[in-house]
């Protein structure tokens, strides 16, 4: 497979290229969780080695409940704990001796041990700058303030209020702040002018270091594919900062909640809990807040994945009070309205769309006429029918095909709880379409590499067979997600010679 372009979304008929899902916190670091630093440089490394030439990552935001980033504390700014601590002594903004602490574990992420650690940090790095270290960046940090203006100033006052206030909902802060009040705001600007110049010196890093690791992507001609979330927290800059483009009561608590009905991932559906769209308000102002969250995410990566597409033409609205997503009804959404404004501002709609699950032939629709690339995953492929869309010989070619998602079981613990019967059904089919591996994660990459799909994806945890211990995301569980992390030893694995002629090979069939 090919894949020598960083601009070509949609992708044209003659396009073939594949690469990895790998979120950066779960790449391996001495500092206990992926950052954008040196160990993201050699990964880019080693995937254009091994013949990739795509990069996909889940949500960069700043992550809140749970850790989950589908639940972003602002969707316009970084996860600061991906922040290089090598980078920052490069930058003398640390000294080595400021970055020792007893070893982190080389397996999951241990967040309790991590965020105080981080933030640690970056409060160094912001006391030796404030005090003249580095003062040759301070030009470039108020000109990166002012470009990315009222977003910024608002979320770093929401971080400082949060720290403030024990971290604990927005909307348990005084009814003077939660309603943002002028005066109220003014005051805790000026009491809290520190942290908030913390918050964004932050950010400034942030940006800052993504912009190089994206610079050396495009060297090695990498595309890094984003992930944008539909919703956002409830609990997050969004809401505080804009409570008219939510549907709220006046209180400012959701009337409705977002979710899915029942689905393949949960009986019950899946209740997320964020509050949803007033896309009558944001239509008034011609989207305005979708087009800025959209630019401030493609200054980190080229292509982005439209989560839950469906949204865009309806989504679901559950009750506020409910207990379970079974009870809701489908509310219209912005349609092919929101992306003429989007493509009107920015230009060329870089997308992907995100088609699976409940989809109705208005999603389709919506999806064709937009030209966006759809969504197979393999693991879908077999409940017998015939035309099941995820089965490889029913793909257009303007498709991404995965072996699986942050969301799906690995490939092999998927394999392994079928049933007999069903694990002779897909091996048939598999070794029937040209597999030679001998596990199931391999012969479904050979699968997907040899489709006609344009793209083709699969997470690093398949690639390597790994089992139930490395899944990132059960959707529906509350806690234990979005903390797989692979090590120095498995960025070294046989494996990646393998897919370098697996890729080579495709690119001869193609």
């Amino acid at each position: 497979m090919s894949g020598d372009s960083v601009d070509r979304v949609p992708f044209p008929g003659d396009y073939r290229a594949s690469g990895i899902l790998l979120h950066v916190t779960s790449l391996p670091s001495p500092d206990g969780i992926g950052d954008l630093g040196p160990t993201a440089i050699s990964w880019i490394d080693r995937l254009e080695e091994s013949g990739q030439s795509w990069w996909q990552m889940l949500p960069l935001g700043p992550t809140g409940y749970g850790n989950s980033p589908y639940q972003p504390l602002s969707s316009f700014a970084g996860n600061a704990l991906t922040i290089s601590p090598q980078w920052l002594v490069e930058d003398e903004l640390l000294a080595p001796s400021d970055c020792e602490h007893p070893p982190f574990p080389a397996g999951p992420v241990d967040y309790d041990a991590i965020i105080p650690f981080k933030h640690s940090l970056f409060e160094k790095a912001w006391d030796r700058f404030r005090t003249g270290t580095r003062a040759d960046l301070r030009p470039e940090f108020e000109k990166f303030c002012r470009d990315h203006g009222q977003w910024l100033a608002d979320y770093a006052l929401f971080r400082s209020l949060k720290a403030k206030f024990g971290n604990v909902h927005y909307l348990e802060w005084p009814i003077e702040l939660v309603q943002r009040q002028p005066a109220t705001l003014e005051q805790a600007r000026g009491q809290l002018s520190d942290r908030i110049g913390q918050a964004s010196f932050a950010q400034f890093l942030l940006f800052r270091q993504a912009e190089r690791l994206r610079a050396h992507a495009h060297q090695k001609g990498l595309t890094l594919m984003g992930d944008l979330p539909f919703f956002v927290s409830g609990d997050s800059s969004d809401v505080w900062a804009n409570p008219q483009f939510f549907l709220l009561d006046g209180k400012q608590r959701p009337r409705f909640v977002a979710g899915v009905p029942p689905d393949y991932f949960s009986s019950q559906g899946q209740l997320w809990g964020n509050p949803v769209y007033d896309w009558a308000a944001l239509r008034q102002t011609g989207y305005r807040w979708w087009v800025a969250r959209l630019r401030s995410l493609l200054c980190h990566v080229d292509v982005i994945r439209l989560d839950h597409f469906r949204g865009f033409a309806a989504a679901w609205h559950v009750p506020a009070e409910a207990p379970t997503a079974e009870t809701g009804s489908w509310v219209p959404g912005p349609g092919i309205d929101l992306f003429q404004a989007v493509e009107k501002e920015l230009g060329k709609l870089p997308f992907v769309a995100e088609d699976l699950g409940l989809i109705t032939p208005d999603v389709y629709s919506m999806r064709d006429r937009l030209h966006f690339p759809g969504m197979r995953v393999l693991q879908f492929a077999f409940d017998g029918s015939k035309d099941d869309p995820y089965l490889p010989e029913n793909f257009d070619t303007n498709t991404v095909v995965y072996t699986g998602t942050h969301d799906n079981p690995t490939s092999r613990s998927w394999f392994e709880d079928l049933s007999v019967h069903q694990r002779e059904i897909i091996w048939n089919y598999l070794k029937g379409r040209g597999a030679k591996s001998t596990d199931a994660a391999a012969a479904l990459i050979e699968v997907a590499w040899s489709s006609v799909a344009a793209l083709a994806m699969t997470p690093l945890q398949d690639l390597l067979n790994l089992g139930k211990e490395a899944r990132m995301n059960v959707p529906g569980r509350p806690d234990g997600n979005w903390r797989w992390r692979s090590t120095e030893a498995m960025l070294s694995d046989s494996r990646f010679e393998w897919l370098r002629d697996l890729t080579r090979n495709a690119r001869k069939g193609a």
